[in-house]
Protein backbone atom coordinates (compact mmCIF):
# COMPACT_ATOMS: atom_id res chain seq x y z
CA UNK A 1 0.00 0.00 0.00
CA UNK A 2 1.22 3.73 -0.86
CA UNK A 3 0.15 6.65 -0.13
CA UNK A 4 0.35 9.22 -3.03
CA UNK A 5 0.23 13.16 -3.71
CA UNK A 6 -0.04 13.68 -7.57
CA UNK A 7 -0.46 17.52 -8.26
CA UNK A 8 -3.34 17.88 -10.49
CA UNK A 9 -1.96 20.63 -12.71
CA UNK A 10 1.27 18.50 -12.84
CA UNK A 11 4.91 18.64 -10.37
CA UNK A 12 6.63 16.43 -8.80
CA UNK A 13 4.37 14.22 -6.76
CA UNK A 14 5.21 13.09 -2.80
CA UNK A 15 4.74 9.59 -1.73
CA UNK A 16 4.68 9.09 2.13
CA UNK A 17 7.52 7.08 3.37
CA UNK A 18 5.63 5.35 5.78
CA UNK A 19 2.27 4.16 6.85
CA UNK A 20 -0.12 5.86 9.34
CA UNK A 21 -1.74 2.89 11.69
CA UNK A 22 -4.95 4.20 10.57
CA UNK A 23 -6.86 6.74 8.07
CA UNK A 24 -9.91 7.79 8.29
CA UNK A 25 -12.30 8.80 5.97
CA UNK A 26 -15.69 11.18 6.31
CA UNK A 27 -18.52 11.76 3.79
CA UNK A 28 -22.13 12.22 4.86
CA UNK A 29 -25.99 13.69 2.93
CA UNK A 30 -26.09 17.24 3.04
CA UNK A 31 -29.05 18.61 4.40
CA UNK A 32 -30.26 22.58 3.94
CA UNK A 33 -33.67 23.88 6.75
CA UNK A 34 -36.27 25.96 5.51
CA UNK A 35 -39.16 27.23 7.80
CA UNK A 36 -42.21 25.99 6.40
CA UNK A 37 -45.55 27.53 7.40
CA UNK A 38 -47.52 25.98 9.59
CA UNK A 39 -45.22 22.60 8.85
CA UNK A 40 -42.23 23.65 11.21
CA UNK A 41 -38.76 23.08 10.62
CA UNK A 42 -37.99 20.72 7.28
CA UNK A 43 -35.20 19.31 6.54
CA UNK A 44 -34.48 18.35 3.07
CA UNK A 45 -31.48 16.50 1.28
CA UNK A 46 -29.19 18.91 -0.85
CA UNK A 47 -26.49 16.67 -2.24
CA UNK A 48 -23.49 15.14 -0.30
CA UNK A 49 -20.96 16.95 1.59
CA UNK A 50 -17.84 17.31 0.63
CA UNK A 51 -15.50 13.86 1.43
CA UNK A 52 -12.84 14.31 4.16
CA UNK A 53 -9.76 12.31 4.86
CA UNK A 54 -7.57 12.61 7.72
CA UNK A 55 -4.38 10.48 9.46
CA UNK A 56 -1.65 10.78 12.13
CA UNK A 57 1.78 9.63 11.12
CA UNK A 58 5.37 9.89 11.48
CA UNK A 59 8.09 11.12 9.44
CA UNK A 60 11.24 8.54 10.56
CA UNK A 61 14.67 10.44 10.53
CA UNK A 62 17.88 9.04 8.74
CA UNK A 63 18.69 6.83 11.95
CA UNK A 64 15.32 5.40 11.63
CA UNK A 65 15.74 5.15 7.39
CA UNK A 66 15.97 1.27 7.50
CA UNK A 67 13.53 0.13 10.00
CA UNK A 68 10.55 -2.22 8.24
CA UNK A 69 8.11 0.56 8.62
CA UNK A 70 10.03 3.00 6.37
CA UNK A 71 9.34 2.63 2.42
CA UNK A 72 12.89 2.44 1.39
CA UNK A 73 12.35 4.45 -1.94
CA UNK A 74 10.40 7.11 -0.61
CA UNK A 75 12.27 7.96 2.10
CA UNK A 76 13.04 11.57 2.48
CA UNK A 77 14.69 13.63 5.38
CA UNK A 78 11.84 14.62 7.65
CA UNK A 79 12.41 18.43 6.91
CA UNK A 80 12.37 17.85 3.41
CA UNK A 81 8.44 15.95 3.87
CA UNK A 82 7.94 19.13 5.80
CA UNK A 83 8.78 21.77 3.67
CA UNK A 84 7.06 19.75 0.50
CA UNK A 85 3.86 19.74 2.24
CA UNK A 86 3.64 22.99 3.55
CA UNK A 87 4.41 23.73 -0.17
CA UNK A 88 1.30 22.43 -1.36
CA UNK A 89 -0.42 24.06 1.24
CA UNK A 90 0.84 27.83 0.55
CA UNK A 91 0.19 27.23 -2.80
CA UNK A 92 -3.21 25.76 -2.55
CA UNK A 93 -2.35 22.96 -4.83
CA UNK A 94 -5.50 20.57 -5.82
CA UNK A 95 -3.84 17.04 -5.53
CA UNK A 96 -5.03 13.47 -6.23
CA UNK A 97 -5.02 11.87 -3.20
CA UNK A 98 -4.57 7.99 -3.95
CA UNK A 99 -4.22 4.95 -0.90
CA UNK A 100 -3.50 2.16 -3.41
CA UNK A 101 -5.51 -1.12 -2.23
CA UNK A 102 -8.30 1.27 -0.92
CA UNK A 103 -11.30 3.14 -1.65
CA UNK A 104 -9.61 6.30 -1.67
CA UNK A 105 -8.98 8.23 -4.97
CA UNK A 106 -10.14 11.91 -4.61
CA UNK A 107 -8.78 15.52 -5.80
CA UNK A 108 -7.99 17.04 -2.63
CA UNK A 109 -6.34 20.01 -0.94
CA UNK A 110 -4.82 19.76 2.77
CA UNK A 111 -6.89 21.49 4.95
CA UNK A 112 -4.34 21.21 7.90
CA UNK A 113 -1.09 19.78 8.61
CA UNK A 114 0.64 20.01 12.27
CA UNK A 115 3.93 18.83 12.32
CA UNK A 116 5.71 18.34 15.80
CA UNK A 117 9.84 17.54 15.91
CA UNK A 118 10.30 15.13 19.33
CA UNK A 119 13.44 13.08 20.38
CA UNK A 120 16.82 12.89 19.32
CA UNK A 121 16.51 11.04 15.90
CA UNK A 122 14.64 13.69 13.96
CA UNK A 123 11.51 12.34 13.68
CA UNK A 124 8.85 14.54 13.08
CA UNK A 125 5.33 13.41 14.17
CA UNK A 126 2.02 15.47 11.97
CA UNK A 127 -1.21 14.98 11.85
CA UNK A 128 -2.76 16.26 8.00
CA UNK A 129 -6.69 16.32 6.87
CA UNK A 130 -7.75 16.85 3.58
CA UNK A 131 -11.23 17.92 1.89
CA UNK A 132 -11.79 16.71 -1.45
CA UNK A 133 -11.84 19.54 -4.18
CA UNK A 134 -15.22 19.70 -6.39
CA UNK A 135 -15.52 22.21 -9.58
CA UNK A 136 -17.69 25.07 -8.59
CA UNK A 137 -21.21 24.53 -10.67
CA UNK A 138 -23.07 27.54 -10.68
CA UNK A 139 -26.89 27.47 -11.89
CA UNK A 140 -29.52 29.88 -12.53
CA UNK A 141 -33.37 29.77 -10.73
CA UNK A 142 -34.69 28.45 -13.95
CA UNK A 143 -31.96 25.14 -13.91
CA UNK A 144 -32.82 24.86 -10.04
CA UNK A 145 -36.31 25.06 -10.83
CA UNK A 146 -36.83 27.41 -7.78
CA UNK A 147 -39.39 29.65 -7.71
CA UNK A 148 -38.90 33.24 -6.02
CA UNK A 149 -41.16 34.93 -4.24
CA UNK A 150 -41.16 38.10 -3.48
CA UNK A 151 -43.47 40.25 -0.90
CA UNK A 152 -44.10 44.13 -1.29
CA UNK A 153 -45.56 45.95 1.12
CA UNK A 154 -47.02 49.40 1.40
CA UNK A 155 -48.28 51.54 4.32
CA UNK A 156 -51.85 51.91 4.85
CA UNK A 157 -53.67 55.08 4.58
CA UNK A 158 -54.70 55.10 8.17
CA UNK A 159 -55.48 59.09 7.87
CA UNK A 160 -58.78 60.90 7.69
CA UNK A 161 -57.37 63.10 4.25
CA UNK A 162 -58.19 60.11 2.04
CA UNK A 163 -57.23 59.04 -1.17
CA UNK A 164 -57.46 59.94 -5.20
CA UNK A 165 -55.77 59.35 -8.24
CA UNK A 166 -54.33 55.89 -7.91
CA UNK A 167 -55.55 54.67 -5.00
CA UNK A 168 -53.38 56.45 -1.99
CA UNK A 169 -50.93 53.49 -1.48
CA UNK A 170 -47.49 55.20 0.12
CA UNK A 171 -44.12 53.64 0.69
CA UNK A 172 -42.64 54.49 -2.59
CA UNK A 173 -45.54 55.04 -5.25
CA UNK A 174 -49.12 55.64 -6.16
CA UNK A 175 -50.97 59.21 -5.72
CA UNK A 176 -52.32 60.91 -3.36
CA UNK A 177 -55.06 64.05 -3.98
CA UNK A 178 -55.06 66.65 -1.19
CA UNK A 179 -58.01 67.15 0.89
CA UNK A 180 -59.06 70.03 2.45
CA UNK A 181 -56.85 70.54 6.12
CA UNK A 182 -53.92 68.49 4.78
CA UNK A 183 -50.46 69.54 5.21
CA UNK A 184 -47.21 67.98 3.33
CA UNK A 185 -45.91 66.40 7.13
CA UNK A 186 -49.16 64.72 7.62
CA UNK A 187 -49.48 63.20 4.49
CA UNK A 188 -45.81 62.10 4.71
CA UNK A 189 -46.63 60.66 7.73
CA UNK A 190 -49.57 59.09 6.61
CA UNK A 191 -48.55 57.52 3.14
CA UNK A 192 -44.43 57.83 3.38
CA UNK A 193 -43.02 56.25 6.08
CA UNK A 194 -42.29 59.50 8.77
CA UNK A 195 -43.16 63.29 8.61
CA UNK A 196 -39.36 64.16 7.91
CA UNK A 197 -40.46 62.93 4.59
CA UNK A 198 -42.57 65.87 3.78
CA UNK A 199 -39.79 67.45 2.16
CA UNK A 200 -38.69 64.60 -0.27
CA UNK A 201 -42.80 64.70 -1.04
CA UNK A 202 -42.15 68.16 -1.62
CA UNK A 203 -39.03 68.08 -4.15
CA UNK A 204 -41.20 65.22 -5.83
CA UNK A 205 -44.24 67.72 -6.47
CA UNK A 206 -42.66 71.11 -6.57
CA UNK A 207 -44.21 71.72 -10.41
CA UNK A 208 -47.65 70.68 -9.25
CA UNK A 209 -47.47 72.47 -5.81
CA UNK A 210 -46.47 75.44 -7.28
CA UNK A 211 -48.45 75.57 -10.20
CA UNK A 212 -51.27 75.15 -8.28
CA UNK A 213 -50.22 78.17 -6.01
CA UNK A 214 -49.57 80.43 -8.37
CA UNK A 215 -53.64 79.62 -10.24
CA UNK A 216 -55.13 80.62 -6.56
CA UNK A 217 -53.03 83.90 -6.80
CA UNK A 218 -49.99 83.59 -4.85
CA UNK A 219 -46.72 84.20 -5.69
CA UNK A 220 -45.39 80.38 -4.37
CA UNK A 221 -46.45 77.81 -1.90
CA UNK A 222 -43.87 79.00 0.80
CA UNK A 223 -41.91 75.90 -0.13
CA UNK A 224 -44.51 73.53 0.53
CA UNK A 225 -46.13 75.57 3.16
CA UNK A 226 -49.63 76.06 0.96
CA UNK A 227 -51.06 73.44 -0.66
CA UNK A 228 -54.54 73.29 -1.74
CA UNK A 229 -57.52 70.73 -2.30
CA UNK A 230 -57.80 68.67 -5.27
CA UNK A 231 -53.93 68.45 -5.93
CA UNK A 232 -53.05 65.15 -6.71
CA UNK A 233 -48.97 64.28 -5.12
CA UNK A 234 -47.00 61.55 -6.27
CA UNK A 235 -46.01 59.57 -3.58
CA UNK A 236 -42.56 59.02 -2.44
Amino acid sequence: MDIKLIPVGGGARFVFPALPEQITGKSAAKYQSFDIISKGTVKVPKGIDVGEISWEGEFFGSSKQKEAIVRQRAWKDPLQCVNIINDFIRNETVLNLIVTESWINLDVTIASFQPVTYGAYGNIRYSISFVEKRPLEIYDTNELKIVAFVRKTRPRNTGGGGTGGKGGSGGGGGTYTVKSGDTLSQIAQRLCGGASKWTALYNANAGTIEAAAKAHGKGSSDHGHWIWPGTTLTLV
